[in-house]
């Protein structure tokens, strides 16, 4: 085979040994000479070689890497009317954000009419996504029937907890008819109300996400919308992400091999086992971890382009506490109201109770499984942290790496914590940046609330650090991320904690080699060294050496996946900058009196059963 030297501007390495270059070799898959193109030609003597020129006149980064996504949910949802709080740049059409009431309905009437032009007619649902009270108003059953009184609509909230129907929705629904819902619980019937189309939690995920199911997840739609998600993130330099706690129905995993593990989808896809469900449905642990070990076996990870679908092995995600978007996290000290005194009605939840969450942790400890635990209150912090404290004492193990996801309250003394057990940290960088300012008024109050995904204090600790998405949470974009995590700007334009604010290189860092390193894959992925694989993003200019706002104009120009050139098209380059660049607000808040304790993974869980 030849070897293929291709040269750049720079190459940002990762490696401290060599930690830029202005060459790179590659035989097939994997990466056989670092350095000036003098020592690379050296390295790879009388070897057959061409010398490629292609990425010349750019910086080469290693592969950017999106730690913690959902790509079933990502795909549903965007594959949507996206109506949202922010710009969402999707690869063929940028759907423009919504501030306001009036915006949002003229939004939403504007799409009824392109979906008819394009051929919709009465019966065909009109499905959006991204609507949220907050910032869009009321939006009643009332108000989506002066859009259209004859064709179904049906408005997804932007948690993905929530639904809104018109009438000619809930007649084609049957939710109309007399004796609907008489068999319901109470618990139900109590968050489905009828009169204004209004369906939360369990009243839409017990009442009508069955019922919406056949419409909402077409087999064409989610093909659609997977291709779509592929697309997306290669426009946005992502070379690898991982969902954690894959549920996988009948069907789904035969979907993402035909698209996910398609020869020309430039990423990989990793997943790691559920430890949730089984331990819901009661589940031996015997049972249990088999269960582990068949998923495994049906896509082993064999580190190259061919098992560029697989699950990681002896990987486990847990669940501690409720979701930041919801305000439903357990935390030491009581929320606030807006007046910034207690609010006795306003508590956090647990999603995993912690007997559960003890028990099942030490199932997969003792088995010698790595876990990922969602966590966002410092109270929930501390259920991680002792149920790991007492595995240590009790089956001492090294190099654990247990990873702390989402991290988004936590104290000082928790993080000395964190690096003295040996945990490390997977962060949502744009936690403060999307949620300070509203935590502030009404939740958290404003101390608390600026100093979420404590990322400084991490670093300082020496404590292994990455970034993650949580797609369709917030946007799957390595640099925006980056950028999130460097500049702490909220929505106000003001900066939350500025001494919580890290340097660029360390954000680099997050989305590369410590990522890998969460993953257990650092000798594979995550830095451009000899004898890994060859995955590189090619961007105009270098994240080093631009000032902390230059981040937000940085376009990807392609990556290289497993030795192999995949170029941005044009028409799609310069799309997420421009995005990133205009101020645009991440994902809204949550309103903090939902009676739920689940988030987006949660979401993606019930998504994967309905799908089946």
């Amino acid at each position: 085979m030849t070897i293929t030297v291709h040269t750049a501007r720079t190459i940002v390495t990762m490696d401290q040994a060599r930690p830029v270059a202005e060459a790179v070799a590659v035989d097939g898959e994997r990466i056989v000479a670092v350095g000036s193109l003098a020592e690379v030609l050296d390295a790879i003597g009388d070897a057959p070689h061409v010398v490629d020129d292609t990425l010349a006149d750019h910086v080469v980064l290693p592969g950017l890497i999106d730690q913690h996504l959902h790509p079933i949910l990502g795909a549903t949802t965007l594959a949507t009317e996206v109506i949202a709080t922010e710009d969402w740049v999707l690869p063929d059409r940028t759907y423009p954000a919504a501030h306001s009431h009036d915006e949002y309905v003229a939004a939403l009437r504007a799409a009824d009419e392109r979906t008819r032009a394009d051929g919709a007619g009465d019966d065909d649902w009109l499905f959006s996504w991204g609507y949220h009270r907050l910032w869009h108003g009321e939006l009643g059953r009332e108000v989506l029937d002066t859009i259209s009184d004859v064709r179904p609509i049906g408005v997804w909230q932007r948690s993905c907890h929530e639904f809104h129907a018109n009438t000619p929705a809930l007649r084609a629904l049957g939710v109309l008819d007399d004796d609907w819902g008489a068999d319901l619980p109470d618990d139900v019937r109590d968050t489905a109300d009828v009169d204004t189309g209004h369906f939360r939690e369990r009243g839409f995920f017990v009442a009508i996400f069955p019922l919406l199911s056949p419409m909402l997840f077409t087999t064409e739609r989610l093909t659609r919308g997977l291709r779509q998600m592929v697309r997306y993130l290669h426009q946005n330099g992502v070379t690898a992400f991982n969902e954690p706690g894959a549920i996988l129905p009948p069907g789904a995993w035969d979907l993402y091999r035909e698209i996910l593990g398609h020869d020309d989808t430039p990423f990989f896809s990793y997943f790691l086992t559920d430890g949730r469900g089984p331990a819901e449905l009661g589940m031996s642990h015997d049972d249990t971890l088999a269960r582990a070990v068949r998923q495994y076996e049906m896509a082993p990870d064999t580190s190259s382009a061919a098992s560029r679908l697989a699950f990681f092995p002896e990987q486990a995600k847990l669940f501690a506490d409720g979701a930041i978007i919801s305000q439903l996290m357990q935390m030491r000290d009581p929320y606030l109201d807006r007046d910034g005194a207690p609010n006795p009605d306003h508590h956090g939840e647990w999603i995993m109770p912690p007997e559960m969450f003890e028990e099942r942790a030490k199932l997969y400890w003792e088995a010698g499984f790595q876990l990922h635990v969602h966590v966002n209150g410092d109270l929930g912090l501390d259920l991680v942290l002792d149920t790991v404290e007492q595995r240590l004492r009790e089956h001492p193990r090294d190099d654990h790496r247990t990873v702390i996801v989402h991290f988004a309250n936590s104290t000082e003394e928790q993080i000395d914590r964190i690096a003295a057990l040996g945990c490390i940290v997977s962060s949502n960088p744009y936690y403060p940046v999307g949620f300070a300012d509203k935590f502030g008024e009404v939740g958290l109050g404003p101390e608390r609330a600026d100093v979420m995904t404590r990322n400084r204090s991490v670093l300082t600790r020496g404590v292994p650090l990455s970034f993650h998405s949580d797609l369709p949470m917030g946007r799957s974009d390595p640099i925006g991320m980056m950028s999130c995590a460097v500049n702490r700007i909220t929505q106000s334009g003001r900066v939350a904690a500025p001494e919580q604010r890290i340097g660029i290189e360390a954000a680099l860092r997050a989305v590369t080699i410590d990522a890998a390193h969460s993953w257990r894959k650092e000798s594979e992925l995550g830095s451009i060294e000899v004898g890994k694989i060859a995955n590189f993003t090619v961007v105009d200019r270098n994240p080093l050496d631009v000032d902390p706002m230059g981040l937000d104009e940085i376009d990807v120009v392609g990556t290289v996946f497993c030795g192999r050139w995949f170029p941005v098209p044009d028409d799609a380059r310069g799309r997420t900058s421009l995005a990133r660049s205009s101020g645009l607000t991440p994902v809204a808040a949550g309103d903090p009196h939902l009676d739920h304790a689940g988030c987006i993974c949660d979401v993606a869980r019930e998504v994967m059963r309905h799908v089946a």
